[in-house]
């Protein structure tokens, strides 16, 4: 219903002046998909300005063309766009404040890969299947009969490969590794992504861990594990919201445990929650009841205090019990 990728291409095709945006605190999928569609735009001889809310992770920066995507304050007050791409955002309001850069009017097209993803766009492409949204962007630059560079598949192969979990998670699919031979065969340096992205941590990094380990809980017959970081933690061990990238994976990582969740404490007094399954809990439905969304196995929410904690904590423990 939503993957007519023609009519992506004419969106693409039929303007001249783009915005790029993706959602707030830009992982690897948004990064990589926000400058794999300025590669496309460019190669059909567009005009762009790339935008986040949230500054581009300081792991994420040897990716070329990253020091163009500007923050908010270096859009101008004034300046107002009417057509918009939109990539790796599961609903309207993760791309945050860059919203109100839109004119009135605006039209918007809303690549996605998220099951939870509304169709917010004027146009949409959406492909819950694909593993990243680099994977379906990579399918529309096919669409577009332009040949990939090594800059464009180390792009690509960068949303591929976190979005995997480095190849590892379920959404691993022929398809997948078949678009992942494909990116090496056009020049991506997979082993120097890798090493960057999977196997370099951060000091602030190990500190958050260690503190998150420390604070393991488990419920629900040891099938539940969750960990909890502070705003204190975070400014203690001088970490940025980067830093807290597959954290949750330690708690769903633990032998019998079928959901694992991060608590992070926002300094407004919300916590935001990230929930990942090892098993068949959808944890998108759960996300989903408090306001949030994402995949089946990996989702996240926004949650108001302890009253809203123990309420997501009760409904995991609900879903595991009526399965």
């Amino acid at each position: 219903m939503h993957r007519d990728f023609k009519a992506a291409m004419h969106f693409l095709n039929e303007g001249d002046d783009y915005l790029v945006v993706s959602h707030v605190q830009p992982d690897g999928d948004a990064i990589s998909s926000t400058l794999a569609a300025a590669w496309l735009l460019g190669r059909l001889g567009k005009r762009f300005v790339l935008a986040n809310q949230d500054p581009v992770p300081d792991r994420l920066r040897f990716l070329s063309g990253s020091e163009g995507i500007r923050s908010l304050d270096q859009l101008g007050t004034d300046v107002r766009f009417k057509r918009i791409v939109a990539v790796d955002c599961a609903d309207y309001k993760r791309i945050g404040l860059l919203a109100d850069r839109f004119a009135d009017g605006a039209e918007l097209l809303n690549i996605d890969h998220h099951p939870t993803n509304d169709a917010y766009g004027a146009c949409n492409l959406i492909v819950p299947e694909a593993a990243a949204t680099a994977q379906i962007l990579y399918e529309l630059i096919a669409e577009s009969g332009h040949a990939l560079d090594p800059s464009a598949a180390e792009l690509l192969y960068t949303g591929l490969l976190t979005d995997t979990g480095g190849f590892r998670y379920s959404n691993t699919d022929t398809r997948v590794m078949q678009t992942a031979a494909k990116l090496l065969e056009a020049g991506a340096d997979g082993y120097r992504i890798a090493d960057r992205l999977l196997e370099t941590m951060t000091l602030p990094q190990l500190k958050l861990l260690r503190l998150g380990l420390n604070r393991m809980e488990f419920r629900f017959g040891d099938r539940v594990c969750s960990m909890r970081i502070t705003p204190e933690d975070m400014a203690d061990t001088g970490a940025a919201p980067e830093d807290l990238e597959g954290l949750v994976n330690y708690a769903r990582n633990v032998e019998g445990v079928e959901a694992g969740i991060l608590f992070k404490g926002m300094r407004d007094g919300s916590v935001k929650a990230s929930l990942r399954s090892g098993g068949t809990l959808d944890v998108a439905a759960l996300a989903s009841a408090f306001g949030g969304g994402g995949h089946v196995r990996a989702a996240g929410c926004r949650l108001e205090g302890e009253v809203q904690i123990d309420a997501l904590l009760a409904a995991v423990g609900e879903a595991l019990e009526s399965r």
